[in-house]
């Protein structure tokens, strides 16, 4: 079973989330973590890195001995990443997207891909978990080829937790895309429940099936809680807010470390979404 981990928001509590699901569980179990701009699960599973890779996109490289400056390499390419002149070539890697535009149209092929390292995927495990996560190099652009190299590690024997980055961008679409189930972390305030909403809009494009976990329940107001009734969203968990973990989390202790009785709540958790998704 594959379960990501959401928000629309940064800083509801995705991180906690998906590493107290996946220490609850503890068997047969990965967690990747494809928030690549800034992971941090890592922080609170501490895993043996044993293993990592570079990622690699393809990007264009001309010969200028070929060339004739004729531009169709710049007017085809969608994504501003070739400039023309009457006497150069410039490429900007950062913004290119690997589509092979160019060096398909160029009339004298003068063009040719070449590749380009973006970031790195760090494997590893702690006691019976295994973990990935992916790094996107600093100044690159596109995470979005990093999280899809992530989820090539998918084992279909063991349960997979994804803890995808925030926002409703790319990177979120591909690190949640063929999940069973997603559980969306979300916070009593404004801000948290118009982001939530935008994610439950991504979700039902996508016909994957999710529920909403309340972080800092406590604070704010009830109007999180009254859309999940209106729209007939399940709540599967209410977290309050608490100093205790808070200062956990600064420690890099897990929830279930700080409150064990949240050790059950978990497991109690990931066994509903087996009996009914898995």
């Amino acid at each position: 079973m594959i379960i990501a981990i959401a928000s629309c928001k940064g800083g509801t509590g995705k991180t906690t989330l998906a590493v107290s699901l996946a220490l609850s569980i503890g068997k047969n179990i990965q967690l990747i973590d494809s928030d690549v701009e800034e992971p941090n699960d890592h922080i609170f599973i501490k895993p043996q890195i044993n293993k990592k890779e570079n990622v690699l996109i393809k990007v264009p490289k001309v010969d200028l001995n070929k060339c004739t400056f004729c531009g169709k390499c710049s007017s085809v390419c969608a994504f501003n990443a070739i400039a023309v002149t009457p006497c150069s070539v410039n490429i900007f890697p950062e913004l290119c997207h690997s589509c092979g535009a160019c060096e398909y149209f160029c009339p004298t092929k003068a063009i040719s891909e070449v590749d380009q390292v973006i970031g790195v995927i760090e494997i590893g495990a702690k006691e019976e978990i295994d973990f990935i996560q992916g790094k996107l190099d600093v100044g690159q652009a596109m995470p979005t080829p990093i999280v899809k190299a992530l989820k090539k590690y998918i084992d279909q024997s063991k349960h997979t937790i994804i803890d995808a980055p925030p926002g409703s961008s790319c990177a979120m679409v591909n690190s949640v895309n063929d999940a069973d189930y997603c559980i969306l972390v979300t916070e009593p305030t404004p801000f948290g429940l118009n982001d939530l909403i935008i994610a439950i809009e991504v979700l039902r494009k996508l016909k994957i099936p999710f529920g909403v976990v309340i972080n800092r329940s406590d604070i704010g107001d009830n109007k999180v809680e009254e859309y999940c009734q209106n729209q007939e969203i399940e709540i599967l968990m209410m977290i309050p807010f608490s100093r205790r973990i808070a200062e956990g989390y600064s420690r890099g202790e897990p929830l279930i470390e700080s409150f064990l009785e949240y050790r059950e709540k978990f497991k109690n958790l990931f066994m509903m979404l087996k009996d009914r998704y898995g």
